[in-house]
């Protein structure tokens, strides 16, 4: 047996970069794009079926658990989109010449993300 496995195994206690993050919430914001898109594909429908439907629509949208639903869709969308922009710059070559500049880019769309995600709080409030 091996005596270079690594013995523990506590998540929290591993310290991995940013890019790791970057790259794992990356994955996470495609799955929760994946139901919501169910989701907002059964509201569409729904609002195109009949006039009573799509004021059944309006109403459950006012319901803030709906909101929050949304809301959540839309950064993570925001986030997906602004992770698969660098995923896809890191694809043609560009910022993989080292450790910092991946951290760079990784920090960077972190920070676009959160300011999108800012800015689509603030318009939907």
């Amino acid at each position: 047996m091996d005596n270079k496995r690594p013995v523990n195994l506590d998540l929290g206690t591993i310290k991995l970069p940013i890019t790791s993050y970057v790259s794992i919430l990356h994955r996470v914001s495609g799955v929760i794009l994946f139901f919501a898109l169910a989701i907002f594909l059964w509201m569409l429908e729904g609002s195109l079926a009949s006039e009573q439907t799509f004021n059944n629509l309006g109403a459950m949208l006012a319901n803030p658990i709906c909101q929050f639903i949304i809301w959540g869709s839309l950064a993570a969308l925001a986030y997906h989109a602004v992770a698969g922009i660098r995923h896809l710059v890191m694809d043609f070559g560009l910022g993989e010449d080292s450790f910092a500049s991946g951290r760079n880019s990784a920090w960077g769309a972190v920070v676009v993300s959160v300011v999108v995600i800012a800015l689509i709080t603030w318009w939907i409030l």
